[in-house]
C-alpha cells in the first residue's frame, strides 16, 4: 500500500481512507476490470455476435494484462467480496445468455458457455504469456490472429453442425 501511495503521490495513509486493506483496494480494481470487460463484450455483441465478444474479452486481456491478471489470477479472492462476484457473475451471465441464445436453449447451453470462456480465457493467457510462436500467427499481429483462431471455432455455437475439416 505505501508503494501505492507513492506511485500516486499521495501520503501513505490516503489509500486507507477509501480502503480498508490491501485486498480490498485489489477487490475494487478487479471489480472495475469486469465492468469495463462487461462493458466492451455488450458492445461487441451489438456489432458481431459471439465471435466478436470473444475478440473483445482477447482484446481486452491484451490491452489491460495486469488488471485482467489481477481479475483472474487467484490474488483476490472473489467469493470474499460481494461487489466483485456480483460484477464478476454478471460478466459471465452476459456471455453465457449471448450463448443461451444462440443454442435456442439446446442442452447443455450450459456448458457450451463455459467451454467458450475457457476457450477465449486460454487464448488470452497464452498470447499474453508469449507461448503462441511468431511462425504460428503467421505475420499477423495479434488481433488478427485472435479473430482467425475465433473464427475457426464457429460450429461450437451450432453443435448440430460438424466441425470444419483442417486445411
Amino acid at each position: 500500500m505505501r508503494e501505492l501511495a507513492r506511485r500516486a503521490k499521495v501520503s501513505h495513509n490516503a489509500p486507507y481512507r477509501h480502503f480498508p486493506d490491501r485486498d480490498s483496494l485489489l477487490a475494487a480494481l478487479a471489480a472495475e476490470g469486469f465492468a469495463r470487460l462487461g462493458k466492451a463484450q455488450q458492445e461487441a455483441k451489438g456489432q458481431g455476435g459471439l465471435k466478436s465478444m470473444g475478440e473483445a474479452y482477447v482484446r481486452f486481456a491484451l490491452d489491460h494484462p495486469h488488471r485482467f491478471r489481477l481479475m483472474f489470477g487467484g490474488a483476490v479472492r472473489i467469493a470474499a467480496h460481494p461487489a466483485l462476484r456480483e460484477i464478476a457473475t454478471r460478466v459471465f451471465e452476459g456471455l453465457s445468455g449471448a450463448l443461451s441464445g444462440e443454442l435456442a436453449q439446446a442442452a447443455g447451453a450450459r456448458d457450451a458457455s463455459i467451454a467458450a470462456w475457457a476457450m477465449v480465457h486460454g487464448l488470452a493467457n497464452l498470447m499474453l504469456d508469449d507461448k503462441i510462436s511468431a511462425a504460428a500467427m503467421r505475420g499477423r499481429d495479434k488481433a488478427a490472429f485472435a479473430r482467425d483462431v475465433l473464427a475457426t471455432l464457429r460450429f461450437a455455437a451450432r453443435p448440430d453442425q460438424p466441425p470444419p475439416r483442417p486445411s
